[in-house]
């Protein structure tokens, strides 16, 4: 009683302002609202928020992942639902509009009463609505890569962090197999996960004997269209050592820049790029041939061959032609897709198992959920990371615009939310177990143990 009683004393000193601890460790803590009317209390079916970027320069990633998160609601209310409710999608288009995300967000969980959110793509989108998800307790699965250095109690996610994807890759293009790069061209969109993620990429290069000379950074805006003179300096560059293009390019700017590299006969044997933010749905779109050899770096291709991605990849194209979607059989999966389909599926055992759609005793049983992957593997959400456990993959461009896998991990990777290669970052923890810790701390809080 008395250690509850400091904790309380500090929070409302302010103390420990950069924590919220979880309503199970300390139940009669005020400082997060719950969500208006429990889900599960409420008549009817339960309301499950799709926060995806419909129209606006976003639109080519996020419109298939909204498809993919209502095909895996069909899909549960065609087993009967969940707790003998049916689920009820309730889709908003954010329209590319960051501080429209915001909006949209406390309008899903104050107004329509979600029981949880899926959503967003970008990191600035992401970092938009983060702060209504935590004012009023919500809970919301991200289903892309992204920079790291963020972990929040009410958020699960299932994309890669950098250690999962750009870390990997970049070792990737060091290496023999890879094509053995002496100097690098960081090239990004210009916004917090492109910056934040080459911030990251140049320490890791930097440690590794890149001289700064070897080092190229160039930023674009959203919805860039002309890239020829950047890829003819990117041409000038990489005269006299081996040189690699790291992409975190989003968006629809990405059509242009691959057909800029076709028209400059950029290949891939000469400069090779690994992108980041380009998968089947991208390439879709493009002339691929010109593109053949050139990388990306996921935790899941299409291309992959296992009896449970061939049932869904199945299962959407039965979708796609069921609901009649544009372009129809040309439609593809990829790697934000299955990372939104398996968030949803988690979510589902979670509810099965807390036995509940309110959010505090669905959080706690996602975290540990194990779930067998269109990748291939049995994959787990972190207990204390609120990541997902990912193997990383890395394919090249086919003429198809399918990938060819080359290289791949043996098994999954657990996430690194903090980067051990940023000094400000390296003892940072993420850690939401009981006793709690916080999700930006370098020390344990209230009771808790040795960090792992």
């Amino acid at each position: 009683m008395l250690r509850i009683k400091t904790l309380f004393a500090m929070l409302s000193l302010g103390l420990v302002a950069a924590c919220q601890p979880p309503a199970e460790t300390a139940p009669t803590e005020p400082a997060a609202p719950a969500t208006p009317e429990a889900p599960a209390a409420a008549d009817g079916p339960v309301k499950i928020g799709i926060l995806h970027s419909l129209s606006g320069t976003m639109a080519i990633s996020e419109t298939s992942l909204k498809d993919v998160a209502l095909m895996a609601i069909d899909e549960i209310n065609a087993e009967g639902g969940l707790l003998g409710k049916k689920l009820e999608p309730v889709v908003v288009d954010p329209a590319s509009n960051w501080p429209l995300f915001a909006e949209k967000a406390r309008e899903l969980i104050q107004k329509e009463k979600v029981a949880v959110t899926f959503g967003c793509w970008t990191s600035v989108s992401r970092k938009s609505v983060l702060p209504v998800f935590e004012e009023l307790n919500g809970l919301l699965f991200y289903p892309v890569q992204y920079e790291g250095e963020e972990s929040s109690y009410n958020v699960f996610y299932t994309g890669a962090a950098p250690n999962q994807q750009a870390i990997p890759a970049t070792e990737y293009l060091m290496s023999a197999a890879g094509g053995g790069a002496k100097r690098f061209v960081l090239l990004g969109t210009d916004y917090v996960y492109p910056r934040t993620t080459n911030k990251i990429l140049r320490h890791f290069l930097m440690s590794k004997g890149v001289a700064e000379a070897d080092i190229m950074e160039e930023y674009t805006p959203f919805g860039h269209s002309d890239y020829q003179t950047i890829i003819a300096n990117i041409k000038k560059f990489a005269e006299g050592k081996r040189t690699a293009v790291i992409s975190t390019i989003n968006g629809d700017s990405n059509v242009p820049f691959y057909k800029e590299l076709g028209n400059q006969g950029l290949k891939a044997e000469d400069i090779p790029v690994v992108a980041f933010s380009v998968g089947e749905e991208e390439l879709r779109g493009i002339d691929t041939k010109p593109l053949v050899g050139h990388l990306a770096a996921w935790n899941y291709f299409m291309s992959i061959d296992n009896p449970i991605n061939k049932g869904f990849i199945e299962k959407w194209k039965a979708y796609v032609k069921k609901n009649n979607l544009p372009d129809g059989d040309k439609r593809v999966t990829n790697d934000p897709m299955e990372a939104t389909y398996v968030g949803i599926m988690m979510w589902k055992q979670a509810v099965l198992q807390s036995g509940s759609f309110d959010v505090d005793p669905v959080r706690q049983a996602v975290a540990g959920q194990v779930y067998k992957a269109p990748s291939g593997f049995e994959i787990k959400m972190d207990e204390r990371n609120h990541h997902l456990h990912k193997p990383v993959v890395i394919g090249e461009v086919q003429a198809d615009g399918q990938f060819k896998i080359v290289w791949q991990t043996e098994a999954p990777v657990r996430a690194a939310p903090w980067s051990p290669f940023v000094p400000d970052s390296a003892k940072k923890v993420a850690d939401w177990t009981y006793p709690w810790v916080c999700g930006n701390c370098t020390e344990g809080k209230y009771g808790s143990v040795a960090m792992k």
